[in-house]
């Protein structure tokens, strides 16, 4: 299963889903069968590497997010993937407003989908650090309950 976790500038939402994702996954033995990415729908940062913060944060709970690069998302990834997982109504709705008339890919939010009802992951970018701690409370809870349900899928 090809899972993209999709923001607005792929430097801090995100990079932080796709890394937290992936480490679960890794932890339950999953993690051969998903591949997990993610991109934003802006391109102010495509080629840099994650927000510092959102780095630093991450760091202190053992995931790593150095080796990411921010990319926008392409035409392509409403086929390749059989998700897309926005973090916010406002992403949710450019990713539907730029998928083709019958995407392979499943489109939501990432919280939703993982059964946490309708929230969002809040962008952190203008606050503090505790802004950064939130939305990884918020995306171990979800990668948690995705992987609950993908679990009886795969």
């Amino acid at each position: 299963m090809r899972i993209l976790m999709v923001c607005l500038g792929n430097i801090c939402r995100s990079p932080s889903a796709e890394a937290v994702l992936r480490a679960r996954a890794d932890q339950r033995g999953l993690g051969q069968r998903l591949q997990i990415d993610s991109a934003g729908t802006g391109d102010w940062h495509v080629g840099k590497p994650p927000d510092a913060r959102s780095q630093a944060a991450a760091a202190r709970r053992g995931y790593r997010l150095d080796d990411l690069r921010a990319r926008q998302v392409r035409a392509a990834d409403f086929q390749e993937f059989d998700l897309l997982l926005a973090m916010d109504q406002d992403n949710l709705r450019t990713l539907r407003q730029r998928a083709p008339a019958s995407p392979r890919a499943e489109l939501a939010l990432l919280l939703a989908h993982a059964g946490l009802g309708e929230c969002e992951v809040p962008d952190p970018y203008y606050g503090g650090e505790q802004g950064f701690e939130q939305v990884l409370d918020l995306l171990e809870q979800a990668s948690d309950a995705l992987l609950d349900r993908l679990e009886l899928l795969l």
